[in-house]
């Protein structure tokens, strides 16, 4: 799942060196939160307009996790 949507988000920026992801535990609600990091100047590209992108980027993730039988989360930081 982490190299995933790393792979996804360094399709999606101008520096693919700055990009990074964190996993945290689940929570009590059994969610996983992953935790995508890209440089300031790429948040845009991969929120996208009216967040299109980052709304696409959770459901490939959420897809993904169903098939696994989890839940997820992708959070977007700088």
């Amino acid at each position: 799942m982490k190299n995933l949507l790393l792979v996804i988000a360094k399709g999606l920026v101008k520096n693919p060196e700055d990009v990074r992801v964190d996993v945290e535990q689940p929570n009590e609600k059994g969610v996983v939160v992953y935790r995508l990091y890209v440089a300031q100047s790429d948040v845009g590209r991969v929120i996208g307009k009216q967040g299109r992108i980052a709304k696409a980027i959770r459901m490939v993730m959420r897809s993904a996790a169903s098939r696994k039988r989890c839940k997820v989360a992708v959070e977007i930081a700088e």
